[in-house]
């Protein structure tokens, strides 16, 4: 699984039918002390998500089509969780 802030998401008017419906959005990605480093662009998976929050992306295929309970789905990421805060612990 990867953390990381949404920063924007994509608009497209032709697409494959399984995204019909569906967001997709740009997730900046965050290693552990929070520095951004690369992105992806994954689907919301009903967070209900917005630009600027922090999210859990799960970025495999298969795990990713389990969650959306499609074997056959073009999808390699999905939103899964919005992030409140990291502990660290000591």
């Amino acid at each position: 699984m990867i953390i990381g802030t949404v920063r924007g998401n994509i608009v497209s008017t032709i697409n494959h039918p399984f995204y019909d419906g569906k967001k997709l959005m740009i997730v900046e990605k965050e290693d552990f002390s929070g520095k951004a480093g690369g992105y992806l662009i994954a689907i919301d998976g009903g967070m209900g998500v917005g630009v600027g929050e922090r999210v859990l992306v799960i970025d495999e295929g298969n795990s990713a089509r389990q969650v959306v309970k499609d074997s056959k789905a073009p999808l390699r990421s999905i939103i899964v969780a919005i992030v409140d805060h990291v502990d660290a612990g000591a």
